[in-house]
């Protein structure tokens, strides 16, 4: 299980990440029309971590996203046991 510390710092290298590349407009320059992504994944001694950040004109394609996304996690919780 993951640590409130350890969850602060997993957040913490995201958001020092994310806000370096917005503040560089050549990491834009060649983005689609319509849609783009980004992600990025690191880790640490425990476990790993990712961020998906997307924008499409298409709102369906981001609920589409999202919607996988909740999907996946069920599936996860569901086969984690809670017992304690």
């Amino acid at each position: 299980m993951i640590e409130i510390v350890d969850a602060v710092k997993v957040v913490e290298v995201i958001s020092k990440n994310l806000d370096g590349i917005s503040k560089n407009t050549s990491n834009f320059r060649k983005l689609p029309d319509t849609f783009w992504g980004y992600f990025a994944k690191g880790h640490d001694q425990k476990g790993k971590f990712a961020v998906i950040l997307t924008y499409s004109e298409q709102g369906s394609d981001v609920d589409e996203l999202l919607k996988m996304y909740e999907e996946w996690v069920t599936k996860i919780l569901n086969s984690i046991n809670f017992s304690y």
